[in-house]
């Protein structure tokens, strides 16, 4: 594609990352997958609408889609911090690799000075040491209460 076209929207990349978090917050995966593609395409070399797809993807629980997305990403920016913490919390959300998720995690919690990945990281840990580590998970269904209604 010609550079120059491109030239005019450079400008508006950020604020087309953060459309694209904003329509995943608000359950629009159809804009939010276009928003991102077209960030992609307005900076080719930006991890930054990698980043949003693999929200995307997190966030329907495609674990796999996401942790290749956000492995892809740490791969070539190895300090990528959000990255790494999404990544860690795709770990949490895999029972084997549980205990990598939280040290991935708590390794790029140490590393950054960013406070709004302090606080996912911190979220994270905290969400895992309350609910995925539990036997009586809320994400579990507890054989006493099937029981119960069968009754």
């Amino acid at each position: 594609m010609d550079e120059s076209k491109l030239q005019p929207f450079k400008e508006d990349f950020s604020l087309l990352i953060e459309a694209g978090f904003i329509a995943v917050k608000q359950l629009d995966e159809t804009s939010a997958t276009r928003i991102f593609v077209a960030a992609q395409a307005i900076s080719p070399n930006s991890t930054a609408p990698q980043i949003g797809l693999g929200y995307i993807a997190l966030n329907k629980l495609e674990i796999k889609q996401a942790t290749k997305i956000f492995e892809d990403v740490v791969q070539k920016e190895p300090e990528n911090h959000l990255a790494q913490v999404f990544l860690g919390i795709c770990f949490l959300l895999t029972k084997p690799k549980r205990k990598k998720g939280e040290q991935v995690i708590r390794n790029a919690m140490l590393k950054t000075t960013d406070p709004t990945i302090k606080n996912l990281g911190e979220i994270s840990l905290e969400w895992a040491r309350k609910d995925l580590s539990k036997k009586d998970s809320p994400f579990f269904v507890n054989a006493k209460e099937g029981t119960e209604e069968e009754q």
